[in-house]
């Protein structure tokens, strides 16, 4: 079955919801302020000196999170493939924010990328590229979220923990933390150089 165009997707619950979490297919606020607090507490304690990209930046939620947290970073740069709601992370944000397909375009090398939800309705062969191609161009690691699971789904895509240490074994990663039990069906994986 032909899976549906995620950019289709996510303008329809813009259209529906609004500029707000629920508008980018969050099934609340607080599940989307979890997975962030989990990310943050993957990077390291002290990110004064580093460059994050955001994959799949949505409304540059992520960096407004560290904003409320009192975490400073050297510099921000989202990516976000809807030209849309790349506009609206520029506006809220007023960082860089690229408007890109990271599966098919270069993208800038960071200390850090962090993804929060961009994977879970891309196919999986999508997914795999965009892991890798964000993990070559991060100089410290790479930490993303992701549907954990066996579950089949013609629009979500699922992961299971053997399929991304297989993912890990293929970009050499020294290093892979999972962690999970916060949210069902949930997973925080980090990719470390």
């Amino acid at each position: 079955m032909k899976r549906t165009n995620p950019t289709q997707i996510y303008l329809s619950s813009i259209k529906k919801h609004g500029y707000t979490p629920k508008g980018l297919c969050w099934s609340s606020n607080a599940h989307q302020q979890i997975r962030f607090e989990i990310i943050l507490d993957m990077l390291p304690t002290d990110i004064v000196d580093c460059k994050i990209g955001d994959a799949g930046c949505g409304f540059g939620d992520f960096y407004i999170y560290l904003l409320n947290n009192n975490k400073s970073i050297k510099k921000y740069i989202g990516i976000e493939v809807i030209e849309q709601i790349s506009k609206e992370a520029q506006k809220r944000t007023g960082c860089d924010i690229l408007h890109k397909n990271i599966t098919k375009e270069d993208i800038p090398v960071v200390d850090y990328y962090i993804c929060s939800g961009a994977l879970n309705i891309m196919g999986k062969f999508d997914a795999i590229l965009f892991i890798s191609k964000c993990y070559k161009a991060s100089k410290k690691g790479f930490i993303f979220n992701t549907l954990h699971g066996t579950k089949k789904s013609d629009l979500f895509n699922y992961f299971t923990k053997d399929e991304i240490k297989l993912i890990a074994k293929n970009l050499d990663v020294r290093e892979v933390i999972f962690k999970d039990g916060y949210i069902d069906n949930d997973i925080t994986v980090g990719f470390f150089r």
